[in-house]
């Protein structure tokens, strides 16, 4: 119960703080294991939840390859809200990577929920979330994935996140490689029985 107070303070707060939509993070506050992407993106917005969109869909792949459930876990993003640009010819919102202000905004509620859940395993999707974790903005995702690290008595596993396999196929190999390395690591660990 202690917990299901703690985090809707959390969300409340963060809510009070945000011009824009936020999307929080969903799942099991006593999850073993915590997926952290970077931002939500428009359908992510429109649902008002954590990877439904595109990359939601590598995402269900993701967690078929290494045998959990979307139940068994919890996903956030470090940046609560949609970081877009205005695209000149169409006047449409454009995706966009979060700047250093809306990281260190939000960051803060992202580090809060870990205190909260205390999981087991944190599996970081892409460079934003590998950098907030590290505290290192000059780490790189295609130097540090698919290796287990102990940072600040926090089990980190980074991972390329699902959409850079849309955007870029040669990586699909590595990812697989990886999402493989995970699978092993969370069953030798028995994180998830």
């Amino acid at each position: 119960m202690q917990k299901e107070v703690e985090y809707e303070n959390l969300k409340n707060e963060c809510l009070k703080e945000s011009e824009e939509p936020i999307v929080f993070g969903e799942g099991r506050l006593d999850a073993k294991i915590v997926l952290i992407g970077e931002a939500p993106g428009a359908k992510e917005i429109e649902m008002r939840k954590p990877f439904v969109g595109q990359a939601g869909k590598n995402l269900d792949e993701f967690l078929e390859i290494v045998e959990i459930s979307r139940d068994d876990i919890y996903i956030t993003n470090v940046v609560k809200i949609r970081p877009y640009r205005i695209n000149k010819k169409t006047g449409r919102k454009i995706n966009r990577a979060p700047n250093k202000r809306e990281i260190d905004k939000y960051s803060k509620y992202l580090f809060k929920e870990l205190e909260i859940i205390k999981p087991k395993l944190i599996v970081t999707l892409g460079n934003v979330p590998l950098k907030t974790l590290l505290n290192d903005f000059d780490a790189k995702i295609s130097n540090l994935h698919g290796q287990v690290y102990n940072i600040s008595n926090r089990i980190i596993f980074p991972l390329y996140h699902p959409a850079a396999v849309i955007y870029n196929r040669s990586l699909r190999g590595t990812y697989l490689e990886d999402l493989n390395r995970l699978k092993k690591y969370i069953k030798e660990k028995g994180i998830i029985k």
